[in-house]
């Protein structure tokens, strides 16, 4: 059974930095496109950072500010987010491709986690 868990959310102040993780289980990394997505509150989910294999996927809102990585022993993938901004503010969720092609529209994901709220304030 394929399974997502986020973790890592909270309140930081701008400029400031989170690690969002996204615990995978059922499924080897490997083989599928791993993706953090993220919703604001009357927004549209916004893809922002996919990793398929070794290749990275950065959206231009936080190209230079946020590093994709993951750890194929733990499958885990992680969001590595610095400089943050208000705007950055949203719920986070990690979701996972039907195969390893490279995609930032969410209907190309069914799986998805619950989600981990960040919020960036002064």
């Amino acid at each position: 059974q394929v399974q997502l868990v986020e973790s890592g959310g909270g309140l930081v102040q701008p400029g400031g930095s989170l690690r969002l993780s996204c615990a995978a289980s059922g499924f080897s990394l490997d083989y599928y496109t791993i993706a953090w997505f993220r919703q604001a509150p009357g927004k549209e989910r916004e893809g922002v950072s996919c990793i398929s294999g070794s290749r990275t996927y950065y959206g231009d809102s936080v190209k230079g500010r946020f590093i994709i990585s993951k750890d194929n022993a733990k499958n885990t993938v992680y969001l590595q987010m610095n400089s943050l901004k208000p705007e950055d503010t949203a719920v986070y969720y990690c979701a996972r491709h039907r195969s390893r092609i490279v995609s930032f529209s969410k209907y190309d994901y069914p799986y998805w986690g619950q989600g981990t709220q960040v919020t960036v304030s002064s």
